[in-house]
């Protein structure tokens, strides 16, 4: 397979006309893909970054690999586009003459003109040939044009099943901003949508977590990166990370699925936040072994107020409903910058960075584990890869507790605070008993970021879920009272 894979990524389809001749038909997909960054905006063009041959697309069944920048109008009080190149995504389109029934509703469209003209593309990871295809790259490492397909060393027995349904591939189902393609109940590749270039650390973090041994993340076992002909093959700040392989954790059920099972069954839900409490803690433990710390004074803590500051301030522009809590919100940060005045320093370390309860598995046998390490996609790799106080991510867990209770009941009930009030509680319970430190204990510290947080979600959900807009205007007023005391 892997002769048949280089050969073609030299072939000469890829050439000019391509992306002319898929552009219309990429104008009207991309838009309704729920990974798609820039809903609301109309897509005023493609530009290329890279385009690979995985199978040739002049035989009956090809595979493209395209990096495409997708070109827009700004957002209001975003860059002008003259300073904001488009955000840019990852393609795998399957090439055919005829689409089968089986694959109707992949269809991208019937090209008529350019390298690819007479064919029908569609969504790849549809097709279970090909996904078998990006599998098959992994386990024999091979670089096809621009991409590089690569492995840790490791026992080569999860890699030859007795059967292939061992190894079956299926595309999962559940909406994310990412694509995930389940191979058997051995592995799952998760593949990144919009990409950047830099050091991602949706692989940095796990990688570095495995040397540790941290049985809470499950270990890469595979990735794909490209290196576009004008970058530096062997800087990895210049390579896009494209996808990650992981152990596949059978029977595993997401946080949030588990919690939504408790409010409608009426059940405690505390057991199992203090165990998330306990796993995160763990977490965080290993990744101050495994990567360096700083300490937070005045001077490193005035850029991270200023940014909360500024955030809030766009977000009230942005959202009348935010605006007369804005002054308590703000003296939320304010008296962190206080205490840090007066001396008070903080360590901050490498986090998580976007930890909520479907961010957590739980196994079978009660564990927990730690997924997803990428990030706010919305945010520059640069700065998801900074420091912080665990803080950060501890708001982010108890701000999912209160999403939880308010998503759960039924039409006409009411949310269920005294629940989300418990898992809190429950959540620094176990996290103290790990670490030997109950963020509580440093209320203010915790506060700020948990308003940062309720912040965050007010723009979103303004932006792009209008109905869900009243669950973080909930802590919005609670946490603008307590800020007033």
């Amino acid at each position: 397979m892997s002769e048949a894979v280089t050969r073609s990524a030299v072939t000469s389809s890829t050439g000019p006309g391509l992306l002319a001749s898929l552009d219309p038909h990429l104008r009207g997909w991309l838009p309704r893909q729920r990974w798609f960054a820039g809903k609301g905006r109309p897509v005023t063009g493609f530009s290329l970054v890279s385009a690979t041959e995985l199978l040739p697309l002049g035989s009956r069944l090809g595979l493209l690999h395209l990096l495409v920048r997708a070109h827009q109008p700004p957002p209001a009080g975003a860059p002008s586009p003259s300073t904001s190149p488009g955000d840019c995504y990852q393609l795998l389109l399957g090439v055919r003459e005829l689409l089968p029934p089986r694959l109707a509703h992949a269809l991208i469209g019937h090209v008529q003109e350019g390298p690819l003209a007479g064919r029908t593309v569609y969504e790849a990871l549809h097709d279970a040939r090909l996904t078998t295809v990006l599998l098959e790259a992994i386990r024999g490492q091979v670089q096809l044009g621009e991409v590089r397909f690569e492995r840790e060393a490791q026992d080569d027995t999860p890699w030859k099943p007795e059967t292939s349904e061992e190894l079956a591939p299926r595309l999962a189902t559940a909406e994310q901003s990412n694509s995930s393609v389940v191979y058997g109940d051995t592995f799952i590749l998760k593949l990144l949508r919009r990409v950047l270039p830099g050091v991602n650390p949706d692989l940095e973090l796990p990688l570095a977590l495995a040397r540790e041994d941290c049985a809470r993340v499950p270990a890469p076992v595979g990735w794909l990166r490209a290196t576009p002909e004008e970058s530096d093959a062997e800087n990895d700040a210049e390579s896009y990370l494209l996808g990650v392989l992981q152990p596949y954790l059978r029977g595993a059920v997401d946080g949030w699925e588990l919690a939504l099972r408790s409010l409608a069954k009426g059940e405690d839900f505390g057991r199992e936040a203090r165990a998330l409490g306990r796993a995160t803690a763990e977490v965080h433990t290993a990744l101050t072994r495994a990567l360096p710390t700083v300490t937070l004074g005045h001077a490193q803590l005035r850029p991270l107020v200023d940014g909360m500051t500024a955030r809030l301030a766009t977000t009230a522009q942005a959202v009348p409903a935010l605006r007369p809590y804005e002054g308590a919100l703000r003296s939320a940060f304010e008296a962190l910058a206080q205490l840090a005045t007066e001396g008070h320093t903080w360590v901050a370390q490498r986090v998580h960075g976007d930890l909520h309860l479907g961010q957590c598995l739980r196994i079978p046998d009660g564990d927990w584990s730690l997924i997803d390490f990428e990030g706010e996609p919305v945010k520059p790799l640069a700065e998801r890869r900074l420091p912080h106080p665990v803080a950060r991510d501890i708001a982010g867990m108890l701000r999912s507790f209160d999403y939880a209770a308010h998503a759960a009941p039924p039409p006409g009930r009411p949310p269920a605070p005294g629940w989300a009030t418990a898992c809190r509680a429950a959540y620094c319970t176990g996290y103290a008993e790990v670490a030997g430190y109950d963020p509580r204990t440093d209320p203010v510290l915790l506060r700020a970021y948990e308003t940062d947080k309720a912040v965050y979600e007010v723009l979103y959900e303004a932006r792009h879920r209008p109905d869900w807009l009243p669950v973080p205007m909930t802590a919005i007023r609670r946490l603008s009272a307590e800020a007033a005391r």
